[in-house]
C-alpha cells in the first residue's frame, strides 16, 4: 500500500463482547473516516494496555466523515455491545 490507498475492513460475525481492530502495520499510519455498524457499539482509544471509550451507540449506524488516525501502537478498538453478533466495518486512507 501507499499513501493515499483506501482502508476498508469488514469484521463479519463479531461476537458480542468482542472487538474489531483497526490497526495499521507497523511503520503504517491510517487515518479512518468512516465507521460502520449493525446494531450497539462502544468505540475505544487503544494502546495495547489503556484504553479510553470516545463514544457509544444504540442501533444501527455510521459515522461519517470523521479523522481518527491509527498507528500500530494507538489504534481504534469498535466493541459489540448489542448481546448478539454483528458485522462491523471501516474505511479510510493510509497517509
Amino acid at each position: 500500500m501507499a499513501v493515499g490507498d483506501s482502508v476498508v475492513g469488514l469484521s463479519a460475525s463479531v461476537a458480542d463482547a468482542a472487538y474489531m481492530n483497526i490497526q495499521p502495520g507497523s511503520g503504517v499510519k491510517w487515518s479512518i473516516h468512516n465507521l460502520f455498524w449493525a446494531n450497539s457499539v462502544e468505540i475505544y482509544w487503544y494502546d495495547g494496555t489503556n484504553s479510553i471509550l470516545i463514544d457509544s451507540m444504540t442501533g444501527n449506524g455510521a459515522r461519517l466523515n470523521t479523522v481518527l488516525e491509527c498507528t500500530n501502537t494507538k489504534y481504534l478498538r469498535v466493541k459489540n455491545v448489542a448481546g448478539e453478533t454483528q458485522n462491523l466495518g471501516y474505511s479510510g486512507r493510509e497517509i
